[in-house]
């Protein structure tokens, strides 16, 4: 197949999967190439997302592979035939390709949890707070590159809020809903937003109060999406340089250990939405 024009989050993904299934066998590419009746460098321009790969062909490495979860099979060739074309690449070249993949993961997820310590959660922030978030980051970016980062994240929370909702849960801490961003009515108003998310059902968030005994998550921010089947979860962290995508094993229950912490830590939903109540009457 041609080479692709724009390496996708979940192009990429689908090569690494191939990859990572190559590797299991002790298989090298040359080897996985010859079944293709392709070189190596076409091999490996599939499992680096720089050109695609037939659903015939994902089924015939899966089996030269011994690869026999069919369910995952099914994923991966659901993930080679798929050419959607969402609302994100109306982005393309006017934000950097990490918005789009995060809005792209974010759409093919089964469920989304998430973990912030420093700021409300992009898929619930208000469109004042997402701008004081951008401007203040970023204070050299001019009008005309703001106004963009802040309609795509508000358009990012189709997922939870559109026909058929992704669940989402957030553990939120209390730092986090009592820092102004902006001014002290942009910060009502975003608390308001997030209790009309909780009783509306879009979103499920848990809080932990400043004050909580045995809290050492700090630095805990994080997201964690399921995939179609485990396999193919995918975990994102921030870094210093960027959105981390993360799917390797070892790591994924490194974060869902930490989930299962964080959570620990928070309080319950309904003492959550009552927290954020009291939160918006003293702010």
């Amino acid at each position: 197949m041609p080479p692709k024009r724009h390496l996708t989050a979940r192009r990429v993904r689908l090569g690494a999967e191939l990859r990572k299934l190559r590797e299991a066998t002790g298989m090298k590419a040359r080897e996985a190439a010859a079944l293709l009746g392709v070189d190596s460098v076409q091999m490996s321009q599939i499992e680096s997302a720089v050109a695609g790969v037939s659903a015939e062909r994902v089924r015939r490495l899966a089996a030269n592979y011994g690869c026999m979860d069919e369910a995952l099979i099914e994923a991966l060739v659901a993930m080679a035939v798929d050419r959607t074309q969402g609302w994100w690449e109306d982005y393309r070249g006017v934000l950097p390709p990490a918005f789009l993949d995060m809005a792209e993961v974010e759409h093919h997820a089964t469920f989304i949890r998430e973990v912030v310590i420093t700021h409300v959660p992009g898929l619930l922030q208000t469109p004042d707070y997402a701008r004081a978030v951008f401007r203040y980051m970023r204070p050299e970016l001019p009008e005309s590159e703001v106004a963009p980062r802040v309609e795509h994240r508000m358009r990012r929370r189709a997922v939870i809020e559109g026909d058929t909702p992704t669940p989402y849960e957030t553990v939120v801490h209390e730092f986090a809903l009592r820092v102004r961003v902006a001014d002290r009515q942009a910060a009502q108003a975003q608390l308001r937003f997030i209790l009309g998310e909780i009783e509306s059902g879009h979103s499920v968030v848990r809080v932990i109060p400043i004050d909580q005994d045995g809290f050492g998550g700090t630095g805990a921010s994080m997201m964690y999406l399921g995939g179609p089947v485990p396999k193919l979860d995918t975990g994102l962290r921030d870094s210093p340089t960027g959105t981390a995508f993360i799917d390797a094993e070892p790591q994924l229950e490194h974060l869902r250990t930490l989930l299962r912490r964080v959570e620990k830590a928070s309080l319950d939903p309904v003492a959550s939405r009552d927290f954020i109540h009291r939160l918006t009457k003293e702010l």
